[in-house]
Order: C-alpha cells, then structure tokens, then sequence
C-alpha cells in the first residue's frame, strides 16, 4: 500500500526553511508568484501544493526538492537501505573491511 505526503510535514520545513532565508510569507509568495494566504495554508499543512510549485519553492529556498518534500532523516534513511541492500549478498569478511574503511574515510570528513 502506497504512502501519500505527509502535508503538513512538507509545510513544517517551508515555513523552517523561509524563516532560515530570512524571508516572509509576503516575499516568498511574490517570489513564487503565489498568493500570502496560499502560502500559509501550504505551511500548516492545509493545501496540496503541485510538483510544479514545490520545486519553485526549493528552488527560492537553495533546498533541494527531496529535502523540503521527504526531509533529511527520510533521505538518510533511504541512503541506508540502499547501503544495505547493496551490501547484503556480499562476503561478510569483505563487508568488515568495507565498514571499517568507511568509518576511517567518515572520521576524515571533518578534514575537508
């Protein structure tokens, strides 16, 4: 059975994201070519934005489309199934080595 998005979800990181560009609802809306009140239903979670529209919203906001629809812990989520499943049918000693290299290069991160 197929999930549908979670509204007001979407519209909790609208309104974070507007807020963290330091911009209103009036500028966003302008920006959007969209109506204040449009934007505040999109942000309590009351109206379906079109694909169309979110785009152009994360697109304003320098979010990606993933971000402002699945948010970060979904997408990261998903990065680890696919880690997961790339990884299930493989040797486990290999594996080891694999994650401990990993972990290694993650610790580096920081270096960059």
């Amino acid at each position: 059975m197929e999930q549908g998005l979670n509204y007001a979800a979407i519209g909790d990181r609208i309104r974070r994201y507007r807020e963290l560009s330091r911009m209103t609802q009036e500028q966003l809306s302008e920006l959007c070519s969209l109506s204040t009140g449009y934007i505040g239903h999109l942000e309590r979670g009351t109206r379906s934005p079109s694909l169309e529209t979110l785009a152009k919203i994360a697109q304003l906001l320098r979010v990606s489309l993933d971000d402002l629809v699945f948010g970060e812990a979904e997408i990261h989520n998903n990065m680890i199934k696919i880690l997961a499943l790339t990884l299930d049918d493989k040797n486990p000693e290999k594996v080891k080595v694999f994650l401990k290299t990993v972990c290694a290069l993650a610790d580096k991160l920081d270096d960059f």
